[in-house]
C-alpha cells in the first residue's frame, strides 16, 4: 500500500516539472538535503539518485557522498542530468583540509562550500564564536579566490541569548559578507523559539541558502526543548509557516532551496512536500 501511495504521489507530481516555473513561489524546483535519505543512500547510491530524479528534483546538496568519491559522485550525477550545488564539509575538514575541501567541491561542480557545526563546550560562549568568525573569514576569503561561496547552516545552539538579540545575529553580524553567507534551517530557526521570517527580513543580503522543513503540530518550542527528527512532517503539514516565509525569501538573496526532511519515512514525505510546493 505504501508503495503504492509513492507511486500515485511521484506520477502526480511528475508532469508538473515539465512546465518552466516550478510554482509561484518558487522558480525552480527545490533541491534536496542527502540527509534526508541518508539510509537509502548508505545502501545503493545510484538508486537513491534515481528514485530522486524520478520526483523531478535535480538539484542535490551533499554533506556526506556515502563512500564515493568526488569524481565518482560527480558522474553518477551528470550522467541522470542532476547537479550538485553545495557540499557540507565538517568545521575540522573546513579549516584543516581546506585545500581537499576545495578540490572536491569543485569536482562535484558545487557552488557552495557549507558547514552545519562550530566546536563548542556546553552554551556557546562568545569567545568560541569569535574563533569561528576568524575561521570563516579566513576560509571564507579562500573559497572566493577558488570560485567558491561559503555559507554556515544554522542549528540550536546558535540561538542562546546575546545582549538584545542572539548568538546568531552575533555571527551574521561579525562576519564578513564578502566571504561568509548563511544557510537557514527554517525548522531549527522555529524549534529554537526564533522566527525565520523576522530573520529573513532583519537579514536579506546574508542568506543564500535555506532548508525547508515543517515540525508537527503540537510540538513544544524554545531554547531548552528538544525533540525528535520523527517531528518532521510534510510542508504545510505542521505548525511553521512556510508560505509566507517563503515569499519573504524572495525579498532575500537565497540562490537555492533544498528540502530537509529527518523523519524515517521521507520518501513519502518528500514528494506530499513537493505538492503542497507546487501549490503555493
Amino acid at each position: 500500500m505504501k508503495t503504492y501511495l509513492l507511486l500515485l504521489l511521484v506520477w502526480l507530481v511528475e508532469p508538473l516539472f515539465a512546465q518552466h516555473r516550478f510554482s509561484k513561489v518558487l522558480k525552480d524546483t527545490p533541491g534536496v538535503v542527502s540527509f534526508t535519505f541518508r539510509n537509502e543512500f548508505s545502501k545503493d547510491v545510484p538508486g537513491t539518485l534515481d528514485f530522486i530524479k524520478e520526483m523531478g528534483i535535480r538539484n542535490m546538496e551533499f554533506s556526506n557522498l556515502f563512500g564515493k568519491t568526488a569524481s565518482e559522485m560527480r558522474a553518477l550525477l551528470d550522467s541522470r542530468g542532476m547537479v550538485c550545488t553545495s557540499f557540507g564539509v565538517s568545521y575540522d575538514a573546513l579549516t584543516n583540509k581546506t585545500e581537499e575541501v576545495i578540490q572536491n567541491a569543485k569536482t562535484l561542480g558545487a557552488t557552495f562550500v557549507r558547514v552545519g557545526m562550530i566546536p563548542h563546550k556546553g552554551g556557546f560562549s562568545v569567545q568560541e564564536a569569535d574563533v569561528a568568525v576568524t575561521d570563516f573569514n579566513r576560509v571564507g576569503q579562500k573559497l572566493k579566490e577558488s570560485g567558491l561561496e561559503f555559507s554556515y547552516h544554522n542549528h540550536g545552539y546558535d540561538f542562546a541569548p546575546y545582549e538584545t538579540g542572539t548568538m546568531y545575529d552575533y555571527l551574521i553580524q561579525h562576519t564578513n559578507p564578502d566571504f561568509v553567507s548563511f544557510e537557514i534551517d527554517i525548522l531549527w530557526v522555529h524549534q529554537f523559539g526564533q522566527d525565520p521570517l523576522a530573520y529573513l527580513q532583519k537579514y536579506p543580503n546574508r542568506f543564500k541558502l535555506m532548508h525547508v522543513k515543517d515540525l508537527k503540530k503540537g510540538i513544544p518550542v524554545g531554547l531548552e526543548v528538544k525533540t525528535s527528527s520523527e517531528n518532521d512532517v510534510p510542508l504545510g503539514t505542521g505548525q511553521i509557516d512556510v508560505k509566507a516565509i517563503l515569499k519573504q525569501a524572495r525579498k532575500s538573496a537565497i540562490k537555492y532551496y533544498y528540502l530537509e526532511d529527518e523523519h524515517s519515512n521521507a520518501r513519502m514525505q518528500v514528494p506530499m512536500s513537493l505538492v503542497f510546493l507546487k501549490g503555493l
